[in-house]
């Protein structure tokens, strides 16, 4: 038991200090490592195994909707970056540069890419020529570089993994509609597969991607009531196109711009998954997206018969479409409880001589930890009817939090009163002047989370300036 307790005691409590409970999960889950180069991480085998899974399933429902992956380069020339001045401007701070190759200075400085607009843009400019070329609908999986002054492992890191998806249309209308439809792939991927449910939203013309038309946002709300931006799809329109002279022949013979789109999540999504679901015991995974779905822990092992039966459950439920894994090491069953739940391993299977002989099996769920004894005649039903009931409880219990965390203020006094004392997404509406923007993050330090699609009336003036209002926009303070 003193090992036991030990381990539980290396995670900070949330309460006490949220930042350090989550950097503690991270280290002791096993996530990451740091590295010698600040901000750059080592994605270990159990943060990487979270992260395939991500990729594995946003690939197939890209797919689903007629993406198609390809592979780009590392390096960016400088000239080619250049040639879109908003985006250059946006990124420049955060731009790493290659100035040498082996010993001998590069005649062009190379940017390390912090996202790929221009090198799809100089792919595209080469291989759509007529509208039988439209639609060009693609995604790379890769890692990007941003130079970050302040990191934390997923939230906000130097180098990170992520997808990027290009794609090329012959009109505005069809650019927004692809536009449109992957911020849904995001948001039904993070509602359906993560538990974690989202706001969806314009960004203002201030948080929108650097040389976007309009940038649509998935927020989301962390435990701490902090929100974090979790994935993002931008409409280009046809600004990209005419910088780089990316034109088609259209069906009556004449030369058009395309209208461009790209669509982006990353591994900060993991840091949502921790921000999210976890508590003072460590991660708790959603059953859909675990890597170990059924943790078996055979309890007095060395007891003839007990590993041979763990296997054997463990066998019978990998039949049955579950990602299963027996504990075999040595350590206590009380520590491997520990373990199991410092990982966020939805549902344990305790199983010792006792229960072999009286034909059953103790099932733990990792949130509640709800315990059920079952017939091991019964065993896979019981665990997905567990599973299945787990996935439901965890996003209707982050929904709740969401609910709870929402306020609405009319006058600025009430504004920057919620905005200190209550944390969570605060509704109000805004006159639309990047004055008040500026002014609010100023006074309050809460940004511009999105202007809903769903859009409400709550009065009739700026909660900022009091002159009429155009939009109501959620504000929050942000990861």
């Amino acid at each position: 038991m003193a090992k036991e307790k030990k381990l539980v005691e290396a995670i900070t409590s949330m309460e006490e200090d949220f930042a350090q409970w989550y950097t503690d999960v991270v280290k002791k889950a096993e996530l990451v490592n740091y590295t010698s180069v600040k901000g750059c991480m080592v994605l270990r085998p159990a943060g990487y195994a979270i992260w395939e899974n991500i990729m594995h399933e946003l690939d197939a429902r890209f797919k689903a909707t007629g993406v198609e992956n390809v592979g780009m380069p590392l390096f960016i020339p400088e000239s080619l970056l250049q040639k879109e001045k908003d985006h250059v401007e946006g990124f420049a701070p955060e731009v790493a540069w290659v100035t040498h190759g082996g010993s001998e200075k590069l005649q062009e400085r190379m940017c390390v890419r912090p996202t790929s607009e221009t090198l799809f843009c100089e792919l595209y400019k080469d291989i759509v020529h007529s509208h039988r070329d439209l639609p060009k609908v693609y995604n790379q999986w890769c890692s990007v570089v941003r130079w970050e002054k302040t990191t934390r492992p997923f939230l906000r890191t130097t180098e990170f993994w992520w997808q990027e998806g290009h794609t090329a249309h012959a009109t505005y209308e069809d650019a927004e509609a692809r536009t449109v439809q992957m911020l849904n792939v995001y948001a039904d991927f993070c509602e359906q597969m993560l538990a974690i449910p989202v706001i969806k939203g314009q960004k203002t013309d201030k948080e929108k991607f650097a040389g976007a038309q309009t940038t649509y946002t998935i927020e989301a709300l962390m435990h701490d009531g902090k929100a974090l931006q979790s994935g993002t799809s931008h409409n280009f329109g046809d600004g990209f196109a005419r910088a780089f002279g990316i034109q088609y022949s259209d069906k009556n013979n004449q030369l058009q711009y395309v209208h461009q789109t790209s669509w982006g999540m990353s591994t900060r999504i993991i840091g949502a998954l921790i921000m999210v679901h976890g508590d003072d015991s460590g991660l708790v995974l959603p059953p859909r997206i675990a890597p170990t779905q059924v943790m078996v822990i055979p309890i007095a092992q060395h007891k003839e018969g007990v590993l041979e039966k763990a296997e054997e459950l463990r066998a019978e439920l990998a039949a049955a479409g579950f990602k299963v894994k027996v504990d075999t090491t040595d350590k206590n069953p009380g520590w491997k409880f520990s373990e199991q739940e410092m990982r966020g391993i939805p549902l344990r299977v305790e199983l010792g001589p006792k229960d072999i002989e009286a034909g059953q099996a103790v099932l733990v769920r990792r949130d509640t930890r709800e315990k059920r004894v079952v017939a091991l005649t019964e065993l896979a039903e019981n665990v997905k009817d567990m599973l299945d009931t787990m996935q439901k409880d965890m996003y209707d219990r982050a929904k709740a939090h969401l609910e709870s965390h929402m306020y609405e203020a009319k006058t600025y006094d009430e504004f920057k009163d919620t905005v200190a004392n209550k944390p969570g997404f605060v509704k109000a509406m805004w006159c639309g002047d990047l004055a008040c923007e500026l002014k609010i993050k100023e006074d309050t330090t809460a940004t511009s989370r999105c202007m809903p699609f769903e859009q409400e009336h709550i009065s009739d003036v700026c909660v900022c300036c009091g002159k009429p209002a155009k939009k109501l926009v959620y504000w929050g303070k942000a990861y």
